[in-house]
């Protein structure tokens, strides 16, 4: 399954929630900003302060983020929730979203691979519809998630744009990576 602009979202699969309530499906009428991170990703550690502040902008608009914790460096499951609770007490205490972890990889096989994403921070928005309306860097959230609230976006010339290069880009990305790996 190829997962892009206008794809059904793919379920939610979280083995542990450390943050918020648990949450097992997407509710209709709520914009969900499903973002993949890690605490040793430093572009993943600059986005959380972006995150939190469009949550409190937005919470009125029926939006949520979902932060989920992929790759934490852990022996164990048990051990990537410890180092990842504490590190989101010690760096983030105003944090306001849900916080899952993605230690299986199961969200990712069912959400990064299928969208071609080439590592994290990668952001994904599901309309009210629960329809992807949105794959990319959280640095782009502020100018896209108004124009996904209004209805404008999904089906918009500029989000098929966006769709087009993101994919071009990750293609690219993924042959220069192969080429490193054949040297």
């Amino acid at each position: 399954m190829v997962l892009g602009l206008e794809s059904p979202a793919p379920p939610i699969k979280v083995e542990n929630w450390l943050r918020g309530q648990p949450l097992s499906s997407f509710q209709p009428g709520i914009v969900y900003i499903v973002e993949f991170w890690a605490t040793w990703c430093p572009p993943c550690v600059a986005a959380v302060p972006g995150l939190v502040q469009l949550q409190e902008k937005y919470k009125k608009s029926a939006v949520e983020v979902l932060g989920l914790a992929a790759h934490e460096h852990a022996e164990t499951a048990d051990e990537a929730r410890e180092k990842l609770d504490a590190w989101l007490t010690e760096n983030v205490p105003n944090l306001n979203y849900r916080i899952g972890l993605d230690y299986t990889r199961e969200m990712g096989k069912l959400w990064l691979d299928p969208s071609s994403s080439v590592g994290i921070p990668t952001s994904f928005v599901v309309d009210r519809d629960g329809r992807i309306a949105f794959v990319g860097l959280p640095t782009q959230l502020d100018d896209v998630l108004p124009k996904i609230l209004t209805g404008s976006w999904r089906s918009s010339d500029e989000a098929r744009a966006a769709e087009t290069e993101r994919i071009a880009q990750n293609e690219r990305i993924m042959r220069e990576m192969e080429a490193r790996s054949a040297d």
